[in-house]
């Protein structure tokens, strides 16, 4: 299949050949004519599969035969939970309107807001924001949205989840109820994707991988080793594997900071990316990594949204994340748009919840691989995979009468003797109180006999 046989329009088919691609992924083929339909969307497809095309393509479509927009208006909104993920989709939606009439706009946080309001007076047909400073916008009056016809939460996993949930809550009060809704991400949780649906009116479900899959050529290991060890084992491995481009992630913004410095000190030009840097500390850091003036760029979660770079090679764990999903998310900045990759993860033996959340999330153990002279004091416990439920269960039988939690189980031939209805009393049935066995530490003094009836 070609991208002509998706039905988009003979401009957009020359930005696409000037961008070097002549074939749809599988989440191209299926989305782009969804979303032309004009049908709500929920998308999900691995990271690196080209899911902003999957939207951005029908939507300059759509958007290209009607009314421009007016000042302050928008027609087309785009909410990203990251600067650099919303840098990225405007970059994207210039390329592709290339040779349409139409106008784009991106405005985020950590920047002064004064240049993003005179650029919206203009109007735009596409507008890609983070959701504070959206917010910001429109509380002074520089956006308005009666012209408003799609709305599209890109990494709809993380814009839904409780750290963005109240800011998205208000966006949609701000909007106009007749609108298309298209949410993309590369997971679903069961939560979000309930949360989801009641935002949507009747959506078109795609996934064109198992949810929540990572890429099958990104090669995944992990590293057992005591949390102390961490740092020195990360700088072993760059110096031992000549790794010139490595993205590392950690959990807190101050472990960041700090692993930064201890790499810097060891000649390893680092730079750290989260979100308590400066937006131009940020671009910065992104851009000599990309360039290949920093070898290692250490970021928190949220920050390596929207961080794509070609050809990546290396992905490293140095903390696990706390929530599964963020692993599939921060191994899939390798490995993109089919080629190879390598992840590791580093784990200390406290980190065993973490893994075992991965673990079953994937389906499968992690390949452990011990390095030696970093070989943990404390062993990571092996994490036990949840089996699938069973379609149907056998009723339980019913527990002979007198049989309490802690005693023994009656055989199977005393069980018959005592439910045949016959009135004769089991053997076990015979022995009073002061001769049964207990399970407890102290018997407890014996009791008169009670009269038993036999079981019906």
């Amino acid at each position: 299949m070609s991208f002509a046989n998706l039905g988009l329009s003979p401009e957009l088919l020359q930005a696409i050949e000037e961008q070097g691609y002549q074939t749809p992924s599988p989440i191209q083929q299926q989305a782009i004519p969804a979303v032309l339909s004009g049908k709500d969307v929920m998308a999900a497809a691995q990271t690196g599969t080209g899911k902003t095309a999957g939207f951005t393509l029908p939507i300059l479509q759509k958007l290209s035969d009607g009314e421009r927009a007016r000042a302050n208006q928008v027609r087309a909104l785009i909410v990203t939970p990251t600067r650099e993920l919303a840098a990225q989709v405007g970059d994207n939606v210039r390329a592709y309107s290339e040779h349409l009439p139409l106008t784009s706009a991106v405005v985020f946080g950590g920047v002064k807001i004064n240049p993003q309001m005179l650029r919206m007076r203009r109007g735009a047909d596409i507008l890609v924001a983070t959701p504070g400073r959206l917010l910001d916008l429109y509380s002074q009056n520089a956006v308005r949205f009666k012209q408003l016809e799609v709305l599209v939460l890109d990494e709809a996993d993380r814009m839904l989840d409780m750290g963005f949930i109240h800011d998205i809550k208000k966006i949609l009060k701000i909007l106009p109820e007749q609108r298309q809704n298209l949410l993309f991400s590369a997971t679903f949780s069961d939560e979000i994707k309930t949360l989801a649906k009641s935002l949507t009116n009747n959506p078109l479900e795609i996934s064109v991988t198992p949810a929540n899959s990572t890429a099958k050529k990104v090669e995944q290991v992990m590293h057992p080793v005591d949390k102390k060890q961490k740092p020195r084992l990360l700088k072993y491995l760059i110096q031992e594997n000549n790794w010139q481009q490595v993205l590392v992630f950690c959990r807190t913004k101050h472990g960041a900071n700090r692993l930064t410095k201890y790499l810097e000190e060891n000649n390893i030009r680092a730079a750290a990316i989260h979100g308590n840097k400066s937006q131009g500390a940020r671009t910065r850091a992104l851009s000599e990594f990309k360039s290949g003036e920093i070898q290692a760029l250490i970021a928190t979660d949220i920050a390596a949204r929207g961080i794509d770079i070609d050809q990546l090679p290396q992905v490293v764990n140095f903390d696990l994340p706390n929530v599964a999903e963020d692993y599939v998310h921060r191994i899939g900045r390798t490995g993109r748009a089919g080629a190879s990759g390598h992840a590791v993860s580093l784990v200390a033996a406290d980190e065993i919840k973490e893994l075992s959340q991965i673990e079953n999330l994937l389906g499968k153990h992690l390949e452990r691989d011990y390095i030696p002279g970093y070989e943990p004091v404390h062993e990571v416990p092996q994490s036990t995979l949840r089996s699938k439920p069973k379609k149907s269960k056998k009723p339980k039988k019913p527990k002979a009468p007198g049989h309490q939690d802690g005693q023994k189980s009656v055989s199977k031939h005393h069980q018959r003797a005592a439910n045949s209805g016959d009135g004769k009393k089991a053997p076990w049935q015979k022995k009073s109180a002061t001769n049964r066995k207990t399970d407890g530490a102290t018997a407890k003094p014996p009791r008169r006999p009670q009269k038993r009836t036999p079981a019906s």
